[in-house]
């Protein structure tokens, strides 16, 4: 009779140990529990890991992409880009000879010794200027109906940010004031303007005054 007592007491007490042990979160082989404490670190299931990795890629994101600095710096297309400091916190991409300037922040992503160009915009997304300002250039006279864009002509390249919301863009505005020649007789000055797209160098607008058709541009 004393040894059932004995037995049951000892079953009555494994119980007890193993079921306060459930409560705690103990890990024990064979029982199906898992430790809180070594959930929250990682341990175990590849969370810690996972984490890991991802701080380490973000880490390398930003040493790979940072503020563009004046210098040259060699394009995706194999172009040189110049990269001046102007006043007033203004910056000027200059390629073969047409330059833009910009007050955005460019940043810069070095992929295998070439530099891509990019910049965040105010909606929050990011956009590469994938056209140079010697292409936009040629682009807006084409759409213009000009034949050059001299600085010291009255033409002014920027690239800038254009559109609202979700339509924001990076763009290059090319404005330009000719002289023209109003139905071929009277002398007049006429500004025109074109947007075009940076990323994919389409023409986002094009203006002109309405009586534009009835100007000829001055060769004078």
């Amino acid at each position: 009779m004393k040894k059932i007592l004995l037995s049951l007491i000892v079953c009555i007490l494994m119980c007890s140990l193993v079921l306060a042990q459930g409560q705690q979160g103990i890990y024990e082989p064979g029982t199906g529990i898992e430790n809180p404490e070594t959930k929250e670190a990682g341990q175990g299931t590849g969370r810690g890991l996972e984490v890991d990795t991802q701080n380490q890629g973000e880490e390398t994101n930003l040493q790979n992409q940072q503020r563009v600095r004046e210098g040259s710096y060699m394009g995706e297309g194999g172009q040189q880009m110049m990269i001046q400091e102007k006043a007033n916190n203004q910056m000027q991409l200059k390629v073969n000879g047409v330059s833009a300037n910009y007050g955005l922040n460019l940043t810069q992503k070095q992929v295998q010794n070439k530099t891509k160009l990019q910049v965040k915009l105010s909606n929050g997304k990011n956009a590469e200027i994938k056209v140079m300002p010697n292409t936009a250039s040629e682009t807006a006279l084409q759409s213009l109906r000009l034949k050059n864009c001299v600085e010291e002509e009255g033409c002014s390249i920027e690239l800038k940010e254009v559109g609202q919301g979700e339509q924001v863009k990076v763009a290059y505005e090319i404005k330009v004031q000719k002289q023209y020649r109003f139905l071929g007789l009277f002398k007049t000055k006429m500004q025109v303007q074109a947007q075009v797209d940076a990323e994919n160098g389409e023409v986002i607008q094009s203006k002109k005054p309405w009586w534009a058709f009835l100007a000829s541009e001055s060769e004078e």
